[in-house]
């Protein structure tokens, strides 16, 4: 059964380019970033992976562990490491999941067999504290996730889990937020003392709360 907005994440062990991982364990408190790849020594898959390593230090100030899978052997990702970290100019330190097996990319829903039946489609799955899923997004395997998107998302996800607010369309950190509708306008102007801009009776906008 393919996951949903608010499941639980299932939890496995499996081999990785580190060592043997219990992904709850790996995760303990943190928020997580689970995304797929079709297959070592790929030209998209390099570039993604080098992105991610890139961005380790904006993962970390979001508390955000990441954690790449593909279907090829531990050997062939330490391999597949070398190439990445001299083609893109980087040091990739997260795991990578062995996959062989296809343990994990079934529990995920990672295989769509009528994209391909043994490979997994590019996959992405935001976890948060709670170890349910808060967000999930399939791209096809001829097309490069966009991280800064990733990390836009990260940043929305973790503020609406803190305030009651929502994040408009394009809306990037630092921006004005939606006050949640399940606030009343008397309540907000009491709870968001930064102010209230009332530009209809369900939208209603406040300077980021933590900035």
């Amino acid at each position: 059964m393919s996951l949903r907005l608010g499941d639980v994440a299932p939890n496995f062990k499996a081999k990785t380019s580190i060592g043997e991982i219990d992904f709850y364990e790996y995760l303990g408190d943190s928020w997580g970033v689970l995304f797929s790849h079709p297959a070592d020594y790929t030209p998209v898959c390099t570039t993604e992976l080098g992105k991610t390593a890139l961005l380790k230090s904006e993962f970390e100030k979001r508390g955000v562990k990441v954690l790449a899978l593909s279907v090829d052997g531990v050997e062939s990702h330490k391999g597949w490491i070398n190439d990445i970290n001299e083609t893109q100019h980087t040091n990739v330190e997260f795991p990578i999941i062995a996959d062989e097996d296809r343990t994990v990319a079934n529990l995920y829903d990672m295989i769509h067999p009528n994209a391909n039946e043994t490979l997994t489609v590019r996959s992405l799955f935001i976890i948060g504290p709670d170890k349910k899923v808060k967000l999930f997004i399939t791209y096809p395997a001829s097309t490069g996730r966009n991280f800064t998107e990733v990390l836009r998302v990260i940043d929305s996800l973790q503020l609406s889990a803190q305030y009651t607010v929502a994040t408009p369309a394009d809306w990037k950190d630092g921006d004005d937020v939606i006050v949640a509708n399940s606030v009343t306008t008397e309540a907000a102007v009491a709870k968001f003392p930064k102010g209230v801009k009332i530009v209809k009776p369900y939208l209603r906008y406040t300077p980021q709360p933590n900035k």
